[in-house]
């Protein structure tokens, strides 16, 4: 397959396990680029094995770190993959075969469809998991992630097509590494918040997790996909209450930001 001039971008910590399947993925990239924070597992030799540049950067946050990743990359356009995301070959080839009208276009963007495998199988109703979404291509010129901490977005103006093909996501191996990451997240968001003076409003925790489990079990159609459903469902909804409650301890036990910083960082949950 020939190269086209585009980077690859991956931001990575520990992730030995699935960094080198995703940079194998992309095999017309020019360039592939791995922004990594300060890795102590095998992250680092797997990616130049397979054929990407390494740049080390302590972690500024999701949103500060992409950010970062572009001023990096050789090529005005870019692909920005997780390390535990894969392009399908399907999704190569049709790459293959759009990016050259794309990148010769006035288009900001272009929008992947993610296909989530939870559990160790795809999921198959759940509207998040199947077909989400993301804007993931883009050009450095006319678009750029926000600052977020946590759930940063890729933010431009004007039309951007949107690629049938899927990318595969692997999202937690366990239940366990899913748990971390709530942990994490919920972390992140709730800075995020104390930063911006967000109110409390704990009168809504009643409902919080009704309503979020419902959306997603029903509206969402987890429920179609049996138990590992109910799972996904339940997870989201004690990650949107759990960040509530973290919020409002923030709030009125200030030192409690300091103290949890340095047990998640001590655990390798956050860094």
């Amino acid at each position: 397959m020939p190269t086209l001039p585009l980077t690859l971008v991956v931001i990575t910590h520990n992730e030995a396990d699935t960094i080198g399947r995703c940079l194998d993925s992309v095999p017309f990239a020019a360039e592939k680029l791995v922004i990594d924070s300060g890795s102590d597992d095998d992250t680092v030799a797997i990616a130049q094995a397979h054929g990407a540049r390494v740049v080390q950067q302590d972690w500024l946050g999701f949103g500060a770190q992409r950010n970062f990743a572009t001023t990096q990359c050789s090529h005005t356009w870019i692909l920005a993959l997780d390390a535990d995301e894969t392009l399908t070959p399907e999704l190569a080839i049709e790459l293959e075969h759009r990016l050259p009208e794309l990148m010769a276009s006035d288009a900001p963007a272009a929008y992947l469809r993610r296909s989530t495998i939870y559990m160790g199988a795809p999921m198959h109703w759940y509207r998040p998991a199947v077909g989400e979404k993301l804007a993931r291509l883009y050009h450095r010129g006319r678009a750029r992630w926000t600052d977020a901490r946590v759930h940063e977005s890729l933010r431009f103006d004007g039309d951007a097509p949107t690629l049938r093909a899927p990318v595969n996501h692997i999202n937690n191996p366990t239940l366990p590494h899913k748990q971390l990451k709530v942990l994490r997240y919920a972390e992140l968001k709730c800075r995020d918040w104390l930063e911006k003076g967000k109110p409390v409003r704990m009168w809504q925790a009643p409902f919080v997790f009704a309503l979020a489990f419902i959306k997603d079990y029903l509206f969402r159609l987890a429920f179609m996909d049996g138990w590992r459903g109910f799972m996904i469902a339940h997870t989201a909804a004690s990650y949107a209450i759990y960040k509530r409650m973290r919020y409002y301890e923030m709030r009125h036990n200030p030192e409690s930001v300091d103290r949890a910083a340095k047990l998640l960082t001590r655990h390798g949950i956050d860094r």
